[in-house]
Protein backbone atom coordinates (compact mmCIF):
# COMPACT_ATOMS: atom_id res chain seq x y z
CA UNK A 1 0.00 0.00 0.00
CA UNK A 2 1.27 3.30 -0.64
CA UNK A 3 0.80 6.05 1.11
CA UNK A 4 -0.16 9.49 0.65
CA UNK A 5 2.39 12.38 2.15
CA UNK A 6 -0.24 15.14 3.63
CA UNK A 7 0.98 18.43 3.60
CA UNK A 8 1.90 20.47 6.86
CA UNK A 9 -1.42 22.06 8.44
CA UNK A 10 -1.36 25.84 7.30
CA UNK A 11 -0.89 26.65 10.63
CA UNK A 12 2.38 24.93 10.91
CA UNK A 13 3.51 25.59 7.61
CA UNK A 14 3.31 29.21 8.55
CA UNK A 15 5.76 28.78 11.21
CA UNK A 16 7.89 27.49 9.68
CA UNK A 17 8.33 29.45 6.50
CA UNK A 18 8.60 32.92 9.40
CA UNK A 19 10.95 30.38 11.21
CA UNK A 20 13.33 29.64 8.51
CA UNK A 21 13.29 33.36 7.17
CA UNK A 22 14.63 34.42 10.48
CA UNK A 23 17.62 31.93 10.60
CA UNK A 24 19.19 31.73 7.04
CA UNK A 25 18.13 35.12 5.64
CA UNK A 26 18.36 37.60 8.42
CA UNK A 27 21.18 39.80 10.34
CA UNK A 28 22.82 38.26 13.34
CA UNK A 29 21.23 40.93 15.95
CA UNK A 30 37.08 22.59 11.99
CA UNK A 31 38.04 19.69 10.57
CA UNK A 32 35.55 18.59 7.34
CA UNK A 33 33.06 16.18 8.72
CA UNK A 34 31.69 12.94 7.34
CA UNK A 35 28.19 11.75 7.15
CA UNK A 36 27.25 10.00 10.48
CA UNK A 37 25.71 6.73 8.62
CA UNK A 38 22.74 7.01 6.62
CA UNK A 39 22.52 9.05 3.44
CA UNK A 40 21.32 12.75 3.05
CA UNK A 41 17.65 13.69 2.33
CA UNK A 42 16.87 12.80 -1.65
CA UNK A 43 16.09 16.42 -2.05
CA UNK A 44 19.36 17.66 -0.56
CA UNK A 45 21.79 19.36 -3.31
CA UNK A 46 22.61 22.65 -1.44
CA UNK A 47 26.46 23.97 -1.76
CA UNK A 48 25.74 25.52 1.47
CA UNK A 49 23.82 24.40 3.62
CA UNK A 50 22.73 20.36 3.95
CA UNK A 51 20.76 18.35 6.19
CA UNK A 52 20.41 14.34 6.46
CA UNK A 53 18.12 12.00 8.84
CA UNK A 54 15.15 10.79 9.29
CA UNK A 55 12.10 11.02 11.79
CA UNK A 56 12.75 8.70 13.38
CA UNK A 57 16.78 8.51 14.30
CA UNK A 58 17.07 12.15 13.47
CA UNK A 59 19.96 13.71 11.76
CA UNK A 60 22.21 16.66 11.56
CA UNK A 61 22.12 20.30 9.97
CA UNK A 62 25.62 21.31 8.33
CA UNK A 63 26.59 24.61 7.27
CA UNK A 64 29.40 24.71 4.72
CA UNK A 65 33.12 26.41 4.22
CA UNK A 66 33.65 27.04 0.54
CA UNK A 67 37.10 27.55 -0.46
CA UNK A 68 38.24 29.78 -3.61
CA UNK A 69 41.66 30.37 -5.09
CA UNK A 70 42.73 32.76 -7.85
CA UNK A 71 45.86 32.56 -10.01
CA UNK A 72 47.66 34.49 -7.41
CA UNK A 73 47.33 32.18 -5.02
CA UNK A 74 44.84 34.76 -2.78
CA UNK A 75 42.20 32.49 -0.97
CA UNK A 76 38.34 33.48 0.37
CA UNK A 77 36.56 31.24 2.32
CA UNK A 78 32.83 31.52 2.06
CA UNK A 79 32.00 30.47 5.62
CA UNK A 80 28.45 29.81 5.89
CA UNK A 81 26.44 30.59 9.22
CA UNK A 82 23.39 30.21 10.99
CA UNK A 83 23.02 32.68 13.81
CA UNK A 84 21.77 29.89 16.33
CA UNK A 85 23.73 26.68 16.64
CA UNK A 86 25.51 24.07 18.56
CA UNK A 87 28.12 25.84 20.95
CA UNK A 88 31.25 23.74 19.51
CA UNK A 89 30.06 24.82 16.36
CA UNK A 90 30.81 28.54 17.11
CA UNK A 91 34.02 27.63 18.57
CA UNK A 92 35.20 25.61 15.63
CA UNK A 93 34.37 28.68 13.32
CA UNK A 94 36.30 31.22 15.29
CA UNK A 95 39.46 28.86 15.94
CA UNK A 96 39.41 28.96 12.04
CA UNK A 97 39.57 32.31 11.73
CA UNK A 98 42.47 32.46 13.64
CA UNK A 99 44.99 31.98 10.83
CA UNK A 100 42.99 34.53 8.80
CA UNK A 101 44.74 37.63 7.79
CA UNK A 102 40.77 39.42 7.66
CA UNK A 103 37.34 38.01 8.54
CA UNK A 104 34.77 39.96 6.58
CA UNK A 105 31.49 39.64 8.72
CA UNK A 106 27.84 40.81 8.58
CA UNK A 107 26.19 42.98 11.18
CA UNK A 108 23.61 45.82 10.39
CA UNK A 109 24.76 48.23 13.45
CA UNK A 110 25.04 52.29 13.72
CA UNK A 111 27.40 53.71 11.77
CA UNK A 112 30.92 54.30 13.48
CA UNK A 113 29.97 52.23 16.22
CA UNK A 114 32.22 49.13 17.63
CA UNK A 115 32.23 45.69 17.18
CA UNK A 116 29.49 43.95 18.75
CA UNK A 117 30.40 42.93 22.43
CA UNK A 118 29.34 39.06 23.72
CA UNK A 119 26.16 39.14 25.71
CA UNK A 120 24.95 42.55 24.83
CA UNK A 121 21.81 42.05 22.77
CA UNK A 122 19.60 44.12 20.61
CA UNK A 123 15.97 44.71 21.90
CA UNK A 124 14.51 44.19 18.49
CA UNK A 125 11.80 41.28 17.87
CA UNK A 126 14.38 39.66 14.95
CA UNK A 127 17.08 39.36 17.76
CA UNK A 128 14.22 38.39 20.77
CA UNK A 129 12.76 35.67 18.41
CA UNK A 130 16.39 34.59 17.71
CA UNK A 131 16.92 34.22 21.57
CA UNK A 132 13.85 32.27 21.84
CA UNK A 133 14.78 29.63 19.52
CA UNK A 134 17.94 29.28 21.12
CA UNK A 135 16.54 28.70 24.39
CA UNK A 136 13.75 25.94 23.08
CA UNK A 137 16.07 24.22 20.81
CA UNK A 138 18.85 24.40 23.61
CA UNK A 139 21.21 26.09 21.25
CA UNK A 140 24.01 29.10 21.46
CA UNK A 141 23.58 32.88 20.00
CA UNK A 142 25.98 33.24 17.46
CA UNK A 143 26.86 37.01 18.87
CA UNK A 144 27.25 35.25 22.45
CA UNK A 145 29.84 32.99 21.19
CA UNK A 146 32.12 34.77 18.57
CA UNK A 147 34.60 37.33 19.35
CA UNK A 148 34.47 40.05 17.08
CA UNK A 149 36.95 42.38 18.85
CA UNK A 150 39.77 39.91 17.21
CA UNK A 151 41.91 42.06 15.00
CA UNK A 152 41.13 40.31 12.01
CA UNK A 153 37.82 40.85 12.27
CA UNK A 154 36.55 43.64 9.43
CA UNK A 155 32.82 45.06 9.54
CA UNK A 156 31.76 44.62 5.86
CA UNK A 157 27.50 45.28 5.74
CA UNK A 158 25.67 48.41 5.02
CA UNK A 159 25.81 50.31 8.75
CA UNK A 160 22.20 50.87 10.22
CA UNK A 161 21.00 54.26 8.85
CA UNK A 162 21.93 53.34 5.16
CA UNK A 163 20.12 49.97 6.15
CA UNK A 164 17.22 51.61 6.93
CA UNK A 165 17.10 54.45 4.11
CA UNK A 166 16.69 51.98 1.54
CA UNK A 167 14.30 49.95 3.07
CA UNK A 168 12.30 52.80 3.67
CA UNK A 169 12.98 53.66 -0.42
CA UNK A 170 12.12 50.82 -1.76
CA UNK A 171 9.41 49.77 0.66
CA UNK A 172 10.85 46.46 1.97
CA UNK A 173 10.80 45.30 5.41
CA UNK A 174 11.07 42.02 7.12
CA UNK A 175 7.90 41.41 7.71
CA UNK A 176 6.61 42.50 3.81
CA UNK A 177 9.64 39.96 3.35
CA UNK A 178 7.97 36.99 5.64
CA UNK A 179 4.69 37.73 4.40
CA UNK A 180 6.04 37.22 0.22
CA UNK A 181 7.43 34.18 1.61
CA UNK A 182 4.76 32.44 3.60
CA UNK A 183 2.01 33.62 0.39
CA UNK A 184 4.43 32.59 -2.22
CA UNK A 185 5.25 29.03 -0.25
CA UNK A 186 1.17 28.71 0.02
CA UNK A 187 0.36 29.09 -3.71
CA UNK A 188 2.91 27.01 -4.72
CA UNK A 189 2.70 23.09 -3.53
CA UNK A 190 6.03 22.49 -4.76
CA UNK A 191 7.66 25.45 -2.45
CA UNK A 192 7.92 23.71 0.47
CA UNK A 193 8.83 19.69 0.21
CA UNK A 194 7.44 17.27 2.46
CA UNK A 195 8.66 13.75 3.98
CA UNK A 196 6.96 10.78 4.69
CA UNK A 197 7.90 10.70 7.98
CA UNK A 198 7.28 14.09 9.23
CA UNK A 199 4.70 15.14 11.68
CA UNK A 200 1.66 16.47 10.02
CA UNK A 201 0.06 18.87 12.37
CA UNK A 202 1.60 20.37 15.87
CA UNK A 203 -0.38 17.51 18.07
CA UNK A 204 1.85 14.50 16.30
CA UNK A 205 4.57 16.83 16.58
CA UNK A 206 3.76 17.10 20.55
CA UNK A 207 3.80 13.75 21.24
CA UNK A 208 6.95 12.40 19.34
CA UNK A 209 9.48 11.56 21.80
CA UNK A 210 12.46 14.30 22.17
CA UNK A 211 10.57 17.06 20.44
CA UNK A 212 13.40 19.46 21.15
CA UNK A 213 14.97 17.49 18.47
CA UNK A 214 12.27 16.51 16.68
CA UNK A 215 11.52 20.24 16.06
CA UNK A 216 15.12 20.81 15.36
CA UNK A 217 15.11 18.28 12.18
CA UNK A 218 11.73 19.67 11.06
CA UNK A 219 13.13 23.01 11.07
CA UNK A 220 16.28 22.03 9.70
CA UNK A 221 14.87 20.49 6.32
CA UNK A 222 13.10 23.64 5.96
CA UNK A 223 15.80 25.74 5.91
CA UNK A 224 17.56 23.66 3.14
CA UNK A 225 14.65 23.98 0.78
CA UNK A 226 14.27 27.90 1.37
CA UNK A 227 18.21 28.03 1.49
CA UNK A 228 18.51 26.26 -1.54
CA UNK A 229 16.10 28.37 -3.72
CA UNK A 230 17.52 31.84 -2.43
CA UNK A 231 19.21 33.22 -5.03
CA UNK A 232 15.87 32.60 -7.39
CA UNK A 233 13.32 34.36 -5.48
CA UNK A 234 12.18 37.34 -7.19
CA UNK A 235 11.18 38.89 -3.77
CA UNK A 236 15.03 38.57 -2.89
CA UNK A 237 16.93 39.36 -5.69
CA UNK A 238 17.79 42.94 -5.80
CA UNK A 239 16.35 43.34 -2.16
CA UNK A 240 17.97 45.56 0.69
CA UNK A 241 18.51 42.57 2.69
CA UNK A 242 19.91 40.27 0.25
CA UNK A 243 21.68 41.51 -2.80
CA UNK A 244 22.39 45.36 -1.41
CA UNK A 245 24.44 43.61 1.57
CA UNK A 246 26.41 41.33 -1.05
CA UNK A 247 27.38 44.28 -2.83
CA UNK A 248 29.09 45.65 0.43
CA UNK A 249 30.54 42.66 1.63
CA UNK A 250 32.32 42.28 -2.18
CA UNK A 251 33.19 46.31 -2.13
CA UNK A 252 34.69 45.34 1.49
CA UNK A 253 36.17 41.93 -0.03
CA UNK A 254 37.87 44.57 -3.05
CA UNK A 255 39.53 46.74 -0.90
CA UNK A 256 41.06 43.96 1.57
CA UNK A 257 42.23 42.08 -1.79
CA UNK A 258 43.97 45.06 -2.98
CA UNK A 259 45.90 45.82 0.46
CA UNK A 260 47.38 42.58 -0.11
CA UNK A 261 45.79 40.08 2.37
CA UNK A 262 46.00 36.76 0.84
CA UNK A 263 43.74 34.49 2.92
CA UNK A 264 40.33 36.01 3.32
CA UNK A 265 37.10 35.04 5.01
CA UNK A 266 33.59 36.23 4.68
CA UNK A 267 31.36 35.26 7.73
CA UNK A 268 27.72 35.75 6.55
CA UNK A 269 24.63 33.83 6.86
CA UNK A 270 24.52 30.69 3.81
CA UNK A 271 21.46 32.10 2.05
CA UNK A 272 24.27 34.88 0.78
CA UNK A 273 26.59 32.59 -0.34
CA UNK A 274 25.05 31.77 -3.76
CA UNK A 275 25.27 35.59 -4.75
CA UNK A 276 28.92 35.87 -3.32
CA UNK A 277 30.51 33.03 -5.09
CA UNK A 278 29.28 33.83 -8.35
CA UNK A 279 30.93 37.33 -7.71
CA UNK A 280 34.28 35.49 -6.51
CA UNK A 281 33.85 33.49 -10.16
CA UNK A 282 33.58 36.82 -11.80
CA UNK A 283 36.76 38.15 -10.01
CA UNK A 284 38.64 35.10 -11.23
CA UNK A 285 38.25 32.83 -8.19
CA UNK A 286 37.79 29.22 -8.61
CA UNK A 287 36.04 26.62 -5.98
CA UNK A 288 39.16 24.46 -4.75
CA UNK A 289 37.30 22.81 -1.71
CA UNK A 290 34.31 22.67 0.56
CA UNK A 291 34.21 21.62 4.36
CA UNK A 292 31.50 20.80 5.94
CA UNK A 293 30.44 21.96 10.31
CA UNK A 294 27.49 20.27 12.07
CA UNK A 295 25.58 23.36 13.43
CA UNK A 296 22.61 21.72 14.83
CA UNK A 297 22.53 17.96 16.80
CA UNK A 298 19.15 16.86 15.71
CA UNK A 299 19.49 12.94 16.69
CA UNK A 300 16.79 11.51 18.43
CA UNK A 301 17.40 10.55 21.94
CA UNK A 302 14.41 7.86 22.65
CA UNK A 303 14.35 8.08 26.42
CA UNK A 304 13.96 11.89 26.46
CA UNK A 305 10.21 13.02 26.92
CA UNK A 306 7.71 14.84 24.13
CA UNK A 307 7.33 18.65 24.50
CA UNK A 308 3.60 17.50 25.15
CA UNK A 309 5.10 14.95 28.53
CA UNK A 310 7.06 17.86 29.43
CA UNK A 311 4.54 20.52 29.29
CA UNK A 312 2.56 18.08 31.09
CA UNK A 313 5.21 17.03 33.76
CA UNK A 314 5.97 21.37 34.00
CA UNK A 315 2.45 22.30 34.90
CA UNK A 316 2.03 19.40 37.22
CA UNK A 317 4.86 20.70 39.80
CA UNK A 318 3.44 23.81 39.34
CA UNK A 319 0.45 22.99 40.77
CA UNK A 320 1.87 21.01 43.36
CA UNK A 321 4.39 23.65 44.47
CA UNK A 322 1.35 26.21 44.29
CA UNK A 323 -0.67 23.35 46.85
CA UNK A 324 2.30 23.47 49.13
CA UNK A 325 2.72 26.75 49.38
CA UNK A 326 -1.09 27.24 50.61
CA UNK A 327 -0.77 24.59 53.60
Amino acid sequence: MISRVRPLSPALFALFVAVVFLLVRTIPLGAQTTRPGGKADQHDDSRFLRVFGDGTKGGMLETSEAVYKNADGVTVRLVSAVHIGEPAYFHDIQMSFEKCDAVLYEMVKPRDSGPPQKGVHSDSAVSKLQRFLKDRLDLAFQLDEIDYTKDNFVHADLDAETFQELQSERGESFASLMLQALLRSLSDPGAMKTFDDEPTDMVELMTRPDGERQLKLLLGRHMGDLEREASGLDMLSGSVILTERNKAVMSKLDETLKAGKKDIAIFYGAAHMTELSAELEKRGFQHAATKWRPAWDATIRANEPSAFQKLVDGAGKQLLDSLKDGQ
